[in-house]
């Protein structure tokens, strides 16, 4: 179970499931057995409140960054959201002022920016985001997982984050989802009981070493390093 505004991270091997865990959640594909939940309501397809990131943008070319974050608006216009909202919502995440730029005039960290807008444009409950840093260089990817905090706590809602950095987990998360390969189970939950909001100087904390190390173990014990 994930409590409502946690911040869960789920690491582990590649090919253990963490991808179609989320798409299983997301309501992209069937379960071949069990049942899935979001706020009470079994998942049998795609549905409202819940934003998706994935680690390449997949930006429209054609749109500019605002018509790119309106697309879920487009394509579900019943979805309770105010276009009016958009400017503040890109003022969120530090794209103010690009509003009518085409995704070729951005960086790879603000196309990860415009990507995170539009999982977010539909105000989700629940926030999916499968690696959605991992194409980017070691820099971008730290800021990217400070603003990715700082939104969070400006607007607090439900957050599954895959990731295959265990620093990343344990500076982002309440609680981080150890895999075992496959088949792909949940070996062992670690709890990260740190205060926020976090920066890197927390990497000093001995509890985020106990908690990064104890990560570190299950992983390596899978045959998996960081």
């Amino acid at each position: 179970d994930v409590d409502a505004c946690e911040f869960t991270a789920v690491v582990g091997a590649s090919g253990c499931g963490k991808s179609t865990l989320l798409r299983l959640i997301a309501g992209l594909m069937p379960a071949s057995e069990g049942t899935i939940e979001v706020g009470g309501v079994p998942v049998k397809g795609p549905i409202p409140g819940i934003g998706v990131a994935f680690q390449t943008p997949v930006l429209l070319p054609w749109r500019s960054v605002r018509q790119n974050v309106e697309l879920p608006l487009d394509i579900r216009p019943e979805t309770p959201a105010n276009r009016s909202d958009v400017g503040g919502l890109l003022d969120l995440v530090g794209l103010k002022g690009f509003e009518n730029r085409k995704p070729y005039e951005l960086s790879g960290g603000m196309q990860q920016r415009v990507a995170l807008c539009r999982a977010l444009v539909t105000n989700p409950s629940l926030l999916l985001m499968d690696e959605p840093f991992g194409a980017l260089d070691a820099l971008t990817r730290e800021q990217m997982n400070l603003e990715l905090q700082r939104i969070w706590m400006q607007s607090p809602k439900t957050v599954l984050l895959i990731t295959h950095s265990i620093n990343e987990a344990v500076l982002l998360a309440d609680r981080v989802v150890v895999m075992s390969p496959r088949p792909g189970q949940i070996r062992e939950i670690v709890h990260v009981p740190l205060p926020r909001p976090r920066d890197f100087s927390v990497m000093r904390d001995p509890i985020f070493f106990d908690a990064s190390e104890r990560v570190r173990a299950l992983m390596s014990a899978s045959g998996f390093t960081d």
